[in-house]
């Protein structure tokens, strides 16, 4: 405990020493103590220059996540229907926030593994994609131009915030796992923000196939299905590169 509270009055001098003297709780302090305070001093020069806003880095992790067993799927598609009717008013599949495949193709050459193949041929399993809420660092939020993917109590999903968002389209080409959607009618981007706790995907689900689980890090047990061609805006990338100095 007395580890906890020296540390906790170092962290808030090195922050009233870059200009950010805000009293923060023991909470914030366990939030923030996964950033040097080196980082911290880099990140308060970085805003001071020129007078600009500190740039949007989502450190906090998410509260839940949608886990999927494709051995239980059935295929009917259901949740991507209550994704999008749920939240968006309209059925729509090709923008639901969690995808539906089957993983063994078919096309001109005869049979082929897609990129959702697992093995030399596939499968055949369906399987079903949905949003990591990725950790820090979260590609489509630092790729964002305009900060418009933010954390969104009370579950902490990386959220688009649509009064933000022009359209840009960079955070799909950021998200390795290509879960961002995109809303032609509205021109904005879309993800999964876990319909506030309540995955509307996991209720429609006949099969069970779906859970809705607390927050655990997969992104290191899924490969990737592309790769990212999104570039990450100059501050950012210069506030990460300073905080993240070995």
């Amino acid at each position: 405990m007395r580890d906890e509270d020296e540390g906790h009055g170092m962290l808030e001098k090195a922050l009233n020493l870059v200009g950010l003297n805000q009293s923060f709780s023991r909470r914030d302090f366990i939030k923030l103590s996964g950033v040097t305070i080196v980082g911290i001093s880099a990140l308060g020069a970085l805003g001071a220059k020129a007078g600009k806003k500190m740039p949007l880095i989502i450190l906090d992790k998410a509260e839940g996540i949608v886990i999927a067993d494709p051995t239980k799927c059935v295929g009917c598609r259901r949740c991507e229907l209550a994704c999008t009717e749920f939240n968006d008013g309209k059925a729509s599949p090709t923008m639901a926030r969690i995808k539906v495949n089957r993983n063994l193709n078919f096309g001109p050459k005869g049979v082929y593994a897609g990129q959702r193949g697992q093995g030399n041929w596939g499968n055949g399993l369906i399987t079903q994609d949905f949003c990591k809420q990725c950790p820090h660092p979260v590609p489509c939020a630092n790729a964002c131009p305009n900060d418009a993917i933010i954390i969104q109590p009370p579950t902490n999903a990386r959220v688009v915030d649509a009064k933000k968002c022009i359209g840009c389209k960079m955070c799909q080409k950021a998200c390795p796992w290509e879960m961002m959607s995109f809303d032609s009618d509205t021109n904005k981007a879309t993800k999964c923000f876990l319909c506030n706790g309540k995955p509307k995907c996991v209720e429609a689900c006949p099969a069970e196939a779906l859970t809705y689980v607390a927050w655990r890090d997969v992104t290191d047990q899924v490969s990737p299905r592309v790769i990212p061609t999104a570039v990450i805006p100059p501050d950012k990338a210069e506030a990460c590169k300073q905080c993240h100095k070995k």
